[in-house]
């Protein structure tokens, strides 16, 4: 890797994605062979593919993420419930939950609240709930993050890829709200490896990408 940026082991923060709504069988079982080949931190999947996900990659380094609510976050939040027990039934481990930002917006705090605290409580995975950062003021940001801290959160997502990608700028604010007491998964949008390694430097613990085998590749060319 160039001198540029430190010397890290990038696929170990990569959750693989195939979020295409035309994403075939034949697509996921290629996936989870990427991220085991490499190593990625998990993959993520619709739900409808959770189950197979986690039967190849039984065993193996991955973990199973997958979706709730995903993409707009305004299901009810007992469906919401219901596809993330559902999804941990049948192997995730990792949910990454889409906020309701109708109701951040109109200062529904307790809704939001009972909403993702159920589902930390209730399935006793890890959750990422995505803020969807680009739609958001920097208040609305605080008011989400701390919603999520108090709820039992155990990472902050900043995208769901539909409305735009992760910047520096908002990791880094997100790390600051939450000074490091759970993790910011920087997702959307990350393209090049130089992008990649700037979300890390500026906090991202996490980066959600379809593109992992193409950052490794890049980072090779440029060692």
């Amino acid at each position: 890797m160039t001198n540029d940026y430190p010397d890290l082991e990038i696929a170990s923060f990569i959750d693989h994605a195939l979020l295409s709504s035309t994403a075939t069988p034949e697509q996921v079982e290629k996936c989870c062979q990427e991220a085991d080949r490499f190593q990625f931190a998990a993959v993520c999947v619709y739900p409808i593919y959770v189950k197979q996900a986690a039967e190849l990659l039984h065993g193996k380094t991955p973990k199973i993420c997958t979706v709730i609510g995903f993409p707009s976050g305004v299901t009810t939040s007992l469906t919401k419930l219901y596809e993330a027990q559902d999804a941990v039934e049948h192997g995730a481990t990792e949910l990454d939950v889409v906020l309701n930002l109708g109701w951040l917006k109109a200062g529904k705090t307790e809704e939001l609240y009972r909403e993702i605290a159920q589902i930390c409580e209730e399935t006793g995975q890890l959750v990422k709930v995505i803020l969807e950062t680009n739609l958001l003021t920097d208040a609305e940001k605080q008011l989400a993050a701390e919603i999520c801290l108090d709820a039992g959160a155990q990472f902050l997502k900043t995208s769901t890829g539909w409305h735009g990608g992760a910047t520096v700028a908002d990791v880094r604010l997100l790390k600051e709200i939450t000074k490091g007491q759970i993790g910011i998964k920087a997702s959307g949008g990350i393209r090049t490896i130089e992008q990649a390694f700037d979300l890390v430097i500026a906090g991202a613990t996490r980066l959600g990408t379809s593109r992992g085998p193409d950052l490794l590749q890049q980072m090779k060319k440029e060692e």
